[in-house]
């Protein structure tokens, strides 16, 4: 194999790039002038520019001249593309994938559908778009034929909701996919999300490569996974693992796939539910607990020597499962918030060390490093933390600790609800089903020992001060330090410790039985980190006003993005509730509701338009004001 292009960024393209390098493959990265020197980059050996990583023509062009064998395209942007796919085969190159009639096929869940049942595996029952929509049994799901990714689907719960989801919903899709094309089907009420990862080759074989289990979701979209799944019994697994098989076989499928089934827990039937004509976000799990021969399987090698003729020269008897591995995804999002996506300059980061234990071995597959900056233009996903452990209960206590030694600063993520998450009692009985992130809240964690560290490093800075008569001490203007007490508890005897500070500023806070806290502080206040949540605890002005602007009508950005419509004008009246506009912020929609009935009497953006954290874009008078 010659030269591969890697047409993908962030951790995916720097995990392809390492595996790649193990086996004496020179790589090629692609980039925007905004990634120019990512890590992507400089996990490769050679770099070309495009001006879009969805713009086809510019990636065959680099492939072609940097004399590349090959393109991986990871997943996202084109990775199911059949035009991609095409217009390589059409250039010389080799897509590591499978064919554009493979993706034609697959890549649409309605084709999907009919490839499903001609191979004998149960669907979802389904609607036609233009029957009576009195006539179904709600709740329905209308979904995205087109893409993945959770992008494109809503829950409907009567008829009269119906329009305006399926208003929704197209506009979603037609913004991801360049699709608009709607399914409507059953809906589940308590599910589970069981995938099975395949692999076929040119030779006419398929391998399964056992499930995992992807419940743990919000919207559809996935937060934690596992494998092997911990709820289904030996008879489930051959007949989802062989319904997978089979499916992939009647279609002819070459290279990774994964096919995602849903589990009715009522009923403990499993219905199809897509097929992903790529390598998935979750991999890792599967490569973590799988075992080949005896050895751990690299899917990333396996795609590469599928996709250069090899047969897959293993018999499913030699692919087994040993132990259990659990990943949880690091989003740019505000969790406790609205999951709000967030964007800025993570200032610091810290990923747990790769490490192996007694029972325990731990995985970062990540891009982001310290100084870098996080844009609202792509996928909100920072990196992911992957455990094994010898059962499920050691798998989840090691991604506890592991997301404990998790620490951004700069900018909020949602590692702090992924430790809270995972340390549940419902994760660890394994009783959280697809919709039960969207029926209970997560309880945010206090900010009692992010106060108490913000106090341990404000001692610390105090006791390295240089002496003079005007050293403050956080109490008293002069004289000696007085003792550091946060909600009743004297800190000197607590057993915390300081570590020296990083060139960042940034100093790392500890204690036996406490875990590591991550304190900076800057003139708007201290920054704390502590088990993956982060907490800014504001200095108050005490010559500010401090009475609060509640009720005022403003409605700004929440989020830096693109206002994708504005629904109203100047002058209009509004009723409370009624959508003034909605913006989009790293793939995710956001309604701006009018906060009660009266005026709308500015309009601060037009559809469109890119908008800061912020930005006043409407403001309401209320009746009688």
């Amino acid at each position: 194999m010659n030269r591969l292009l890697i047409a993908n960024r962030g951790e995916i393209a720097v995990r392809v790039a390492r595996t790649c390098r193990r086996l004496g493959i020179p790589t090629v990265a692609i980039h925007t002038d905004a990634d120019a020197d990512a890590p992507h980059v400089r996990a490769c050996d050679e770099a070309g520019r495009v001006s879009s990583y969805l713009d086809i023509d510019e990636v065959v062009r680099e492939a072609v001249r940097h004399g590349c064998w090959g393109v991986h395209p990871g997943y996202g942007f084109l990775s199911e593309r059949a035009p991609f796919a095409r217009a390589l085969a059409d250039a010389g190159l080799v897509l590591v994938g499978p064919s554009a009639e493979v993706m034609d096929a697959m890549g649409r869940k309605d084709a999907a559908r009919e490839v499903a049942v001609a191979a004998g595996v149960p669907v979802v029952p389904s609607y036609g778009l233009d029957d009576d929509p009195a006539s179904f049994a709600y709740p329905v799901l209308v979904k995205a034929a087109a893409g993945g990714g959770g992008k494109g689907m809503r829950v409907v719960r009567s008829a009269a909701e119906l329009p305006e989801a399926r208003a929704a919903a197209a506009r979603e899709a037609a913004s991801s996919f360049g699709d608009d094309t709607l399914l409507i089907e059953k809906y589940v009420e308590s599910g589970r999300h069981i995938e099975v990862q395949v692999m076929g080759d040119a030779h006419g074989a398929v391998r399964h490569f056992f499930e995992r289990d992807c419940s743990t979701q919000r919207r559809h979209q996935k937060v934690l996974e596992e494998a092997p799944a911990p709820t289904i019994s030996d008879d489930q697994r051959a007949a989802i693992t062989g319904a997978a098989v089979a499916l992939a076989e009647q279609c002819g499928y070459t290279n990774a796939g994964t096919v995602e089934f849903l589990l009715d827990n009522a009923t403990g039937e499993f219905y199809f539910l897509e097929m992903n004509t790529r390598l998935q976000v979750e991999h890792p799990v599967t490569e973590e607990v799988v075992r080949v021969r005896g050895e751990r399987v690299d899917l990333v090698e396996l795609q590469l020597r599928v996709a250069a003729g090899e047969p897959i020269g293993v018999d499913q008897s030699d692919i087994t499962l040993d132990g259990h591995a659990i990943e949880a995804r690091v989003y740019a999002e505000d969790s406790f918030h609205g999951f709000l996506p967030q964007a800025g300059v993570a200032s610091h980061v810290v990923w747990p060390d790769a490490s192996v234990g007694d029972d325990e071995l731990v995985r970062v597959d990540h891009a982001l490093e310290s100084g870098q900056e996080v844009s609202a233009s792509y996928d909100p996903m920072l990196g992911k933390v992957i455990v094994w452990g010898t059962d499920r209960d050691a798998a989840r206590e090691g991604l506890v600790e592991a997301l404990d030694r998790t620490a951004i600063l700069g900018l909020t993520t949602n590692t702090g609800f992924l430790r809270t998450l995972v340390a549940s009692d419902e994760f660890r009985d394994a009783t959280i089903d697809t919709a039960w992130l969207d029926r209970h809240e997560v309880p945010a964690p206090d900010d009692a020992d992010a106060r108490a560290l913000a106090g341990i490093m404000l001692r610390t800075v105090l006791r390295d001060a240089p002496p003079g008569p005007w050293q403050p001490d956080g109490f008293r203007l002069g004289g000696a330090p007085g003792p550091l007490v946060e909600f009743g508890r004297d800190l000197s005897a607590a057993g915390w410790f300081a570590a020296p500070r990083s060139t960042e500023g940034v100093q790392r806070v500890g204690s036996l039985g406490h875990g590591d806290g991550y304190v900076r502080r800057g003139p708007g206040g201290t920054e704390v980190v502590v088990r993956g949540q982060r907490f800014v605890l504001e200095r108050r002005d005490p010559f500010a006003d401090s009475a609060a602007a509640a009720g005022d009508g403003t409605l700004v950005a929440p989020m830096p993005g693109t206002v994708l419509a504005v629904n109203v004008t100047e002058g209009q009246a509004v009723a409370e509730g009624e959508t003034l506009g909605v913006m989009e912020a790293m793939k995710m929609e956001l309604a701006l509701k009018a906060p009660f009935a009266g005026t709308v009497t500015s309009v601060g953006a037009a559809t469109g338009d890119l908008v800061t954290l912020g930005a006043v874009l409407f403001t309401v008078e209320g009746t009688g004001e």
